[in-house]
């Protein structure tokens, strides 16, 4: 290409030029938002940080196919193979089909990123859509001898696949090291070893979401989606895959995992993750209750803001940060965040208004010869 693209390959720990598999079209997948609540702000990093990528791709000419999920089954509380759903647990509070709820955040998230200037993703799975093949990748992981069935469970054998591959290389983490620092928890006892993580779980009777299945009435694990959908799209060996690096251990991992397993390799050839957004200094979610969502700052409508905020200077804000570091939220970071917008809006606005004189005051070869 005329403008090489280098990126910071998490996987190698360097920066690398970047080459497609296939030039010029290029295959990029995201994880995408769970949709059970209102996007808050750090949802809103990484669809702006991937849709600037999105953007400068095209912009370099190539052909890009990015897939972003959503994922609407399996993601328990927590994000571990026990506990309720987040949707079920949500449709259940709210009484609604859980559906229902899977439809309307997921309305709301495409039009809180629109406001804030995201493209839609060329394709946008949901997991619920792709039981069947999720079922598939189970059952050859199975055939392979990586996976165990458990009470109508299946788990990932994650000593076994150690033992021939490298469980850990994307996040650096050690096999012998998660031995020492993993608990017990209830509903484990299922696992030859706790850090064993659910390719398929069987449903309790009162859980609302549930397939039937080769191994029991269930759903599928979290972590599966990922792996199913991006090759479904994308291919067995695709260019990019991007997230928050709060992804990275386990969902990250263990989806490098079970593509190796399935297919003998890796998918990925150049992972690609986000820094998160902090409050006080702590990661901002809602599972810490420490989450300003987009709505309350498009409106102004929360006790740590003195104002609302236009969307597009939530997205300057997000962009003033290098995408690899933290990035601190306050109040008064997003006041300068728009002063700066402004400033930056005004020099736009007067690009066109600037005539050119026919002579100048500046001889630029006198320049060039110092």
């Amino acid at each position: 290409m005329e403008h090489p693209l280098f990126i910071y390959n998490t996987l190698s720990r360097k920066k690398e030029q970047f080459v497609p598999l296939h030039h010029p079209y290029v295959g990029m997948y995201v994880c995408g938002p769970t949709v059970y609540g209102d996007p808050h702000l750090g949802h809103a990093r990484p669809a702006i940080v991937f849709d600037v990528l999105f953007r400068y791709l095209k912009y370099l000419g190539y052909k890009v196919r990015y897939v972003r999920n959503i994922t609407d089954v399996g993601h328990l509380e927590n994000d571990a193979d026990s506990g309720e759903d987040k949707i079920a647990k949500k449709a259940r509070l709210e009484q609604l089909e859980p559906m229902e709820v899977v439809q309307y955040y997921t309305n709301r998230y495409h039009a809180f990123m629109d406001k804030m200037g995201v493209l839609r993703p060329s394709i946008e799975p949901h997991a619920s859509g792709h039981i069947l093949e999720q079922q598939e990748w189970i059952q050859q992981i199975l055939n392979l001898g990586f996976a165990y069935e458990s009470n109508g469970s299946v788990y990932f054998d994650v000593d076994k696949y150690n033992q021939k591959y490298n469980y850990g290389k994307l996040s650096g983490r050690k096999l012998e090291d998660l031995y020492a620092t993993t608990r017990e928890l209830d509903g484990q006892h299922e696992k030859r070893n706790p850090f064993d993580f659910a390719l398929w779980k069987k449903a309790s009777p009162e859980h609302i979401m549930r397939w039937h299945s080769p191994w029991s009435d269930g759903f599928p694990g979290w972590h599966l989606e990922c792996s199913v959908m991006s090759t479904k799209y994308l291919g067995e060996e695709f260019d990019i895959h991007g997230g928050g690096m709060d992804l990275m251990f386990p969902h990250h991992e263990c989806e490098i995992a079970q593509s190796v397993a399935a297919q003998g390799k890796d998918s990925v050839r150049y992972w690609m993750h986000n820094n998160l957004i902090t409050i006080n200094g702590q990661k901002m979610g809602k599972s810490l209750g420490n989450f300003i969502t987009l709505e309350e700052l498009f409106t102004g409508n929360n006790k740590l803001l003195s104002q609302s905020f236009h969307p597009m200077v939530i997205r300057f804000f997000i962009l003033q940060a290098q995408y690899r570091g933290t990035l601190d939220f306050s109040n008064e970071a997003l006041i300068a965040a728009e002063k700066g917008y402004l400033r930056l809006m005004e020099a736009y606005s007067n690009i066109n208004k600037i005539s050119p004189s026919a002579t100048s005051t500046f001889n630029i070869d006198e320049t060039r010869t110092k």
